[in-house]
């Protein structure tokens, strides 16, 4: 959480490495039109009444203000953290102390809490794990919501905890001697057991690494495994959410959105034990973290507002910018704007060393700030993501349907010289003709405009914009059956899946039948239908994540919301001429080792050949020993050593290669030998 108030040093940018220099934008005298896919029947996440969020720190002497909570409201942020990164770690609320830090006047926990109100929004407090104590923690609870009324529901056990030195770097305070994740995870447990004896309706979060950010995926000296993997089996049970932190350093990483929450989700599921779906995944800091490409100025605003949507579509019920007010710090020219370096939404209103260069007025809006406040309109608490799509690597889309039956569609154009004009085809939605509802933020505005122009179809988008339509439905949404709940995969193996969910509840008509729709992209495929409330999906691909939406349609025609989605991936051949079993056996969190045992279970081989594919763009071969290794785009190919082509029945071959990753770090889990589909161990 950088602080360029305060001489600390920042903890997460002390794990950021060099950040690469923007691309040189391409000049289009006439772009061609973008397409922009929207397509209401492939529903992801419903927006939290929490999603936005932001931090406040006891060292801002404008914490609370009624100034600052007006402006905060006004952009929509709905939950505010406290009492401010690692200063968490240091702050006794009793006293209202942080030794080794400085504490503003007028940032107690009332104070705060009184902002938080004016705001409307939630407060989410972060217990002092590092030198504080669970009865400690405890007693902040009964002031909090016995004494006071408060009502606080969320409560984190310390802050980037896995910074206390156990991995080399440390940055967070840590007073107890053991400083592994098995001790942390025991005092998660203590502090959960203490907090919910004084109030058993809190919910209790338990800080995790971030996949593919250090120090994920890395074991300790003395562990039985990573931090996320010790925590989360020792603490699981007692847990009722999971704390990331991501400050990506570059612009343009929202790619790995989907795979960090992924395998963030597949972890709690895999050590967290039984009820583990309940486990909410919370982004109590996030920002851009590039000072070099834009802190706040446009392009971090356009980064961030692409960033919120995609993290709340994904299911993360909370996103919190880091930070309310910061301080400048290096100052640059970014888009034809001054950037202050500042990772604050507001203005500090302070100067540099020399005074050579001031920003703004105090609580002058930065670009950011706009961001939160165009998502905060484009996607309402209650409303559901559904995917969108362009072909335009500078366009970015997302898409929000609304209860009354109203679409939203944002539209992010990233390139700093190009106008690009877009033309927007819709699945399962037909909107109303004549001029929507348009929303736009362009690059050194102030505020953002409202017009009404274009039509739903057609719209021009500024170079550096945030857009956002509103769209009406063609017809009344007035008498459709409800959306079906929540569906579940059960009986998966390597070409099918039984998808099972609880029914709709019928509107002015019966339900004649359940839709089974397959999203693929920003399309979806529809896999088969049902009067039932079960269906059994064949002909599927070995190895592969699926995610599905169920439809319910009435007997005149008329379709529900989708349900929320359901994601599974299915498994490899039960039985099989050959077995592969690969181990990660050490990881760095940009790279690990595997190892792979190849077991032939058919007739003898004179020669073999393994292959598997890279599923993501950002993984690569560093090299490869115990056989030839090549590497063509994401495919590999592992030929047997010339000195040893056979492979006799019933033996294993171990091969191992250096994988090298920047993004979270899927591993592959289909291997041929010699073109027949092994059962992956």
């Amino acid at each position: 959480m950088p602080r360029s108030l305060l001489p600390a040093a920042s903890a997460v940018l002390l794990a950021l490495t060099v950040l690469n220099a923007p691309p040189a934008h391409a000049t289009a005298a006439d772009p061609s039109p973008v397409a922009v896919t929207v397509n209401a029947r492939a529903a992801l996440a419903t927006v939290p009444e929490t999603g936005i969020g932001a931090n406040h720190a006891i060292w801002d002497t404008n914490l609370g203000t009624d100034a600052v909570a007006d402006s905060l409201k006004a952009a929509g942020v709905k939950l505010l953290r406290y009492p401010g990164g690692s200063y968490s770690d240091i702050y006794h609320w009793e006293t209202h102390t942080a030794p080794g830090g400085y504490v503003a006047p007028n940032t107690d926990f009332d104070t705060f809490m009184r902002g938080v109100r004016r705001t409307g929004a939630q407060a989410m407090v972060t217990a002092n794990y590092g030198t504080g104590t669970a009865a400690e923690a405890a007693a902040w609870v009964r002031q909090a919501n016995v004494t006071k009324g408060y009502g606080v529901k969320y409560w984190e056990i310390g802050n980037e905890n896995y910074g206390n030195g156990h991995y080399g770097t440390a940055w967070e305070a840590d007073d107890h001697a053991d400083k592994s994740p098995a001790e942390y995870a025991r005092h998660v447990v203590a502090y959960a057991d203490a907090m919910k004896a004084v109030d058993p309706t809190i919910k209790i979060g338990a800080v995790l690494t971030t996949p593919a950010n250090w120090p994920d995926a890395i074991t300790g000296e003395g562990d039985d495994g990573s931090w996320n993997k010790v925590v989360l089996s020792a603490a699981g049970s007692k847990i009722d959410f999971v704390i990331l932190h991501w400050y990506p350093g570059a612009l343009d990483r929202t790619g790995h959105v989907p795979d960090m929450i992924r395998l963030t989700r597949e972890q709690i599921t895999r050590y967290a034990g039984a009820g583990a779906d309940r486990i909410g995944i919370a982004m109590t800091e996030f920002n851009t973290g590039s000072s070099s490409n834009g802190t706040n100025t446009q392009p971090g605003a356009l980064a961030a507002a692409d960033a919120y949507a995609t993290l709340l579509a994904n299911g993360v019920f909370t996103v919190d910018w880091w930070n309310v007010h910061n301080g400048i710090g290096t100052v640059t020219e970014v888009e034809g704007h001054t950037d202050y370096g500042d990772f604050g939404l507001l203005s500090s209103g302070t100067c540099t060393a020399d005074n050579s260069v001031c920003e703004p007025a105090l609580n002058t809006p930065f670009a950011p700030y706009y961001a939160l406040q165009m998502v905060s309109r484009f996607a309402r608490p209650g409303d559901q993501f559904v995917k969108a799509a362009t072909d335009q690597p500078k366009v970015t889309a997302h898409a929000a349907r609304r209860p009354n039956g109203d679409l939203a569609v944002m539209l992010v154009n990233t390139s700093s010289d190009t106008s690009y004009p877009v033309t927007i085809g819709y699945a399962g939605y037909r909107p109303a003709s004549g001029a929507p509802t348009v929303l736009t933020h362009t690059n050194g505005a102030t505020a953002i405009t409202t017009t009404t122009s274009g039509t739903a179809t057609a719209q021009t988008l500024p170079p550096l914009s945030l857009t956002t339509l509103v769209l009406r439905p063609a017809t009344s949404q007035a008498g459709l059956p409800g959306a079906p709940g929540q569906p579940k995969a059960t009986n998966v193996t390597d070409q099918a899946a039984t998808i099972t969910w609880p029914a709709a509840s019928p509107g002015s008509r019966p339900i004649a039948k359940y839709e089974i729709h397959r999203q693929n992209g920003a399309i979806t495929e529809q896999l088969g239908e049902t009067p039932g409330t079960s269906y059994t999906v064949g002909n599927l691909t070995p190895g592969t994540r699926y995610t599905v939406n169920v439809i319910a349609r009435d007997a005149g025609g008329g379709l529900s919301w989708s349900s929320p989605p359901l994601t599974f991936t299915t498994g490899t051949p039960a039985t099989s001429s050959c077995s592969v079993r690969l181990t990660n056996q050490t990881d760095w969190a940009s790279g690990y080792v595997g190892s792979i045992d190849i077991t032939n279970r058919g007739a003898a081989l004179n020669g073999w050949t393994l292959s598997f594919a890279w599923p993501r763009p950002w993984q690569s071969l560093g090299s490869g020993w115990g056989a030839g290794w090549t590497e063509t785009g994401s495919q590999v190919k592992v030929v047997n050593d010339p000195a040893s082509p056979t492979l006799a029945t019933g033996a294993t071959v171990t091969v191992g290669y250096v994988g090298n990753y920047s993004g979270p770090n899927v591993l592959p889990a289909v291997f041929t030998l010699n073109g027949t589909v092994c059962r992956t161990e």
